[in-house]
């Protein structure tokens, strides 16, 4: 290592070497190299620091952050103490403080650069030092000691412990540049950081240093631009009370100011855009930048790191219409088809998408992994062909499905601008995902989303089809004349279909492979419309009583008719395990275990058979039956109950706590099914006559039918249980050929990838031969037809042997990483895709309606203004009612968790704060600075530049912000 250079020139840094300098200078080298305007530069680099504080005997603190848990601040701080004297004590070789004096050449700014810094997915904003106007050798080394030591600050350690990042595996560089003596200075974000919206410039601008900006000490100047005409779409001006300038003898001044007027002028806001536009074309993606004007009126660029808390705009896993096989490497090296130049669901090449979260709207809040994405996809494309589109390459998934940061979204940008689809889709999410719905409809007013397909008869022609082919009505119709006939049918189905799903006990790997594709493929999508007309024809029951009520049903009424309906398999599941926990209650012995035993272990119990009888006999019978559900369920990469019971013992515990029999979910679901008779009795004797009978009938077949709207579903999860079951087995092929660590991991691989892997590993298709040629020829197929590649096939690189990426898809992706080579390169591929779901988890904010242009539209729908209410800067979106509390001083300051936070301003070393609070209030700062983006990325709503907020707003009040709008409310 001691070959390493300890000292580059911004010239000689390249993205590649990020282990060696760090994120900021990693990134000055690449602005460098592209020729934009950097002040010159150069980095003293992490061989530096390595050999300084190899010997400063940070291995005990190293080794107590590795067990201290993020919530444990004090503890935290006690050890970065710790750390910053020991690195602040151990002595500097000669060989480096001699490299690092003669780098000292008139004012500089010295500035520290972390290896986990100015990342995608986390930018570190001010969590370590920077020293401005630094003069002299002797003052230059002291700054980059205490850059070093910066590495440890209270702030910087709680970043990495709350983003989940080894304190092992940061290193720091210092930067030391030439200072610009700015005339005003700022930062500029190319994307807006609140809305979302691309090719935006947010600016915030303020005379002298950009530190009075960046630190959130003054209310700069704001200003929108867009990008693409240069037109300044909104201008608000603060009152920059403060400036930040530089001292003759070196150090810098907070001086008071007073400027009347914009302190830069239209001409220099456009060519800050236009400059900011010129950063984002040469990284690929949205840049958070620092930008200065100098006496000379030139402009600078002082720094640039990608926009963090951004979420990605969803993308197609490939282009529609596009067959070129290089579409199909890219997709198989990043697993989700997020990344490799991938398009817009639905394949148009250009105008404004409108994209529905379909995991959230599904409560999936987490990523879903590569095989759950992939099998989604495979339903995806089924279910186009059911509709009359069918997709060309089936794994591609329909051209309406789209994926970001993994999780699913539906491009519903045609059934919006039909006129059909515009009345429907609310009208359906209005009972599935209200707020949705909201959003959507909040869209028709937008020219972009016009409605161009006013004709009902398409859509009436696709209905009639399906409903003759799948014999709807006249199911339908069954039901309603014997609904259970229509159960006993439902039953067979769901028998039949339990015993199609397994695999011929001697299949090969490849062939469980084809079975797993043909069943998620071509036979559940189908299999939906055999089981739905009965509660069709149950809701339909309810809308016709709803009418022939009229006005004399009164509000909720009719919502009581469903209490207690039978046949829901979710209810049924929920009482089966209520009466598991009513046997386990008689055995005192067992009811004791169970409320004295921590549920993981009582799991492992269970495994190994040591549970007592009846607990362990309960538990088979009841996960034979319910064993393929799952929290999160519909990502077939999700371990079942019947795999890890944990949970479904945790809520036997907590049933057996419930001591109230009047609360039992038994006596609840009876009693609701009794008021639900007799409400039934009460609406169609307050009608009277036939009408009265008939709205009966509707309502006693609506009662026999609705319930088995969950059914559906369930059989869904029970072949998706099935196909995790086989794909298990696969990945015991796979482990057992030594190119995975355990046969689960294959869920962090796409069907296609296992595809390939156990191709390649079988011998089947040689590496060398599987890479694509233009054309396509002479590329190997698999049995279904599809072009088949191997993860050893290349990719262009970057000089730091990375694949070209796209930052604005995002973890859990591999980022266009190099397809590996076997065993260790899969292996490496697993473990990278593991590190980014967990990374992915911990995303506090998830849109639930996204545009193309990256716009959340419940962000912009700001609200009227209230009367009272104190208004300031949005700067992180979202609203929050909490308790208020005022702190004045970081230093002891503590934050109950959900309390919303108010402040005068805040730097990098208030943020450790921000891990437990609700939401950010500040007097001064702008949208753009250190605590707005921290707040950000934590997912706390954040108003800033609040004049006199600790003023009007007491600790304990209770308050709510909107972020969005960048309202306090106080009550």
């Amino acid at each position: 290592m001691y070959g390493t250079p300890l000292i580059l020139k911004f010239d000689d840094i390249d993205a590649g070497m990020l282990p060696l300098v760090g994120g900021k200078a990693a990134n000055l080298g690449v602005l460098t190299a592209a020729g934009l305007p950097v002040p010159p530069g150069l980095c003293v680099t992490t061989e530096a620091y390595r050999r300084v504080t190899e010997q400063a005997g940070l291995e005990d603190v190293l080794d107590a952050l590795a067990v201290t848990a993020a919530g444990e601040t004090r503890v935290l701080n006690e050890l970065a103490g710790r750390a910053r004297e020991l690195v602040l004590s151990a002595p500097v070789p000669a060989d480096i403080a001699g490299a690092v004096r003669r780098s000292a050449h008139g004012p500089v700014a010295v500035r520290s650069s972390a290896t986990a810094e100015d990342l995608p997915h986390a930018s570190f904003a001010g969590q370590q030092d920077t020293y401005l106007n630094v003069i002299g050798a002797d003052a230059v080394l002291d700054a980059v000691r205490r850059c070093w030591a910066s590495l440890w600050t209270d702030r910087a350690v709680a970043y990495r412990a709350a983003n989940g990042i080894d304190h092992r595996a940061v290193l720091l560089a210092v930067v030391i540049q030439e200072m610009v003596q700015s005339e005003v200075a700022g930062v500029m974000f190319t994307a807006n950081p609140v809305t979302g919206r691309r090719r935006e410039a947010v600016i915030d601008a303020s005379p002298g240093l950009g530190e009075a900006v960046v630190s959130g000490a003054v209310n700069p100047d704001h200003f929108v631009v867009d990008t693409a005409t240069g037109r300044i779409t909104e201008r608000r001006l603060g009152d920059k009370r403060l400036a930040v300038r530089s001292l003759p003898g070196g150090g810098v001044e907070h001086v008071e100011t007073a400027v009347e007027g914009a302190c830069v002028t239209d001409a220099q806001v456009r060519a800050l855009a236009e400059l900011g536009g010129r950063v984002e074309d040469h990284y690929g993606s949205p840049q958070d930048t620092e930008w200065a004007v100098d006496a000379g009126g030139a402009l600078w660029l002082t720094q640039s790191r990608p926009i963090t808390t951004l979420f990605p705009i969803p993308r197609h896993p490939r282009p529609a219409g596009s067959g070129h096989p290089e579409d199909r490497t890219t997709r198989l090296r990043t697993g989700h088809g997020g990344s490799g130049g991938s398009g817009p669901a639905g394949g148009a090449p250009g105008g404004a998408r409108i994209y529905f979260s379909f995991s959230v709207a599904q409560g999936i809040y987490a990523p879903i992994t590569p095989m759950g994405m992939s099998a989604f996809r495979l339903l995806s494309s089924s279910a186009a062909a059911l509709l009359g589109t069918p997709v060309t390459d089936r794994l591609d998934g329909a051209p309406q499905f789209a994926e970001a940061a993994g999780r699913m979204f539906i491009d519903v940008t045609g059934i919006m601008r039909s006129r059909v689809g515009r009345m429907g889709l609310p009208r359906v999410l209005d009972v599935m995902e209200a707020r949705s719905a909201t959003v959507l409809r909040g869209l028709s007013d937008d020219p972009r989303f016009s409605v161009t397909q006013r004709s009902v008869r398409p859509a009436l022609r696709r209905l009639v089809k399906n409903a003759i082919r799948f014999r709807i009505p006249a199911r339908a119709a069954q039901a309603l004349v014997m609904p259970e006939k229509a159960h006993r049918r439902a039953e067979r189905l769901g028998a039949r279909l339990r015993a199609q799903l397994a695999a011929p006990a001697d299949a090969t790997a490849l062939e469980r492979l084809d079975h797993v594709e043909r069943i998620l493929g071509t036979r559940a999508v189908p299999l939906l419309p055999t089981v739905l007309p009965g509660p069709l024809a149950g809701f339909a029951m309810l809308g016709l009583a709803y009418r022939l009520l009229g006005d004399r049903a009164r509000p909720g009424e009719l919502q009581t008719v469903l209490r207690g309906l039978p046949h829901n398999v979710t209810t049924e599941m929920d009482l089966a395990l209520w009466h598991l926990a009513t046997r386990i209650r008689a055995d005192r012995e067992a009811a004791s275990l169970l409320l004295g035993t921590p549920a993981a272990e009582l799991a492992d119990r269970f495994g190994d058979g040591s549970l007592p009888g009846v607990v362990d006999r309960g538990l088979k019978e009841f996960l034979s039956v319910y064993g393929v559900r799952a929290v999160a369920e519909i990502d077939l990469g999700v371990p079942r109950w019947s795999e890890d019971p944990t949970h479904v013992i945790g809520v036997l515990a907590n049933y057996l706590r419930l001591e109230d029999p009047a609360l039992s979910p038994d006596a609840l679901f009876a009693r609701g099914a009794t008021e639900a008779v007799l409400m039934i009795r009460t609406l169609s004797a307050r009608v009277g006559g036939v009408r009265g009978l008939v709205v009966r009938f509707a309502l006693g077949r609506a009662r026999a039918l609705a319930g088995v709207r969950e059914l559906p579903k369930f059989y869904m999860v029970t072949i998706l249980a099935a196909m995790r079951a086989e794909l298990v087995t696969v990945g015991a092929d796979l482990t057992a050929r030594g190119l995975l660590d355990s046969p689960r991991d294959i869920f962090f691989l796409t069907l296609e990838e296992a595809r390939t892997a156990l191709t390649a590993a079988s011998g089947k298709t040689a590496p060398e031969q599987s890479t694509p040629t233009t054309s396509g020829q002479n590329a190997p197929t698999t049995p279904g037809g599809r072009t088949s590649t191997t993860p050893e096939q290349s990719a262009p690189t970057t000089p730091g042997g990375r694949a070209p990426t796209d930052p604005e898809q995002s973890a859990p992706t591999t980022s266009g990483d190099v397809a590996p080579p076997y065993p260790a390169g899969l292996r490496a591929l697993v473990s990278e895709r593991r590190e980014d779901a967990a990374r992915e988890r911990r995303r506090r904010h998830l849109p639930r309606v996204l545009l193309s242009d990256g716009t959340e539209p419940e962000a912009v729908a700001t609200s009227a203004p209230v009367d009272g209410a104190l208004t300031g800067t949005p700067a992180s979106a979202g609203s929050v009612t909490g308790i208020a509390r005022v702190v004045l001083d970081p230093v002891g300051a503590h934050l109950e968790p959900g309390e919303i936070l108010v402040c005068p301003s805040t730097d990098p070393g208030w943020t450790p704060l921000f891990l437990t609070a609700g939401g950010l209030v500040m007097e001064m700062g702008g949208a753009n600075s250190h605590g707005a983006v921290v707040a950000r990325e934590y997912g706390i709503p954040a108003v800033v530049g609040v004049a006199r907020a600790t003023e009007h707003i007491v600790t304990g009040q209770r308050i709510t912000l909107d972020g969005t709008s960048g309202a306090v409310i106080t009550t």
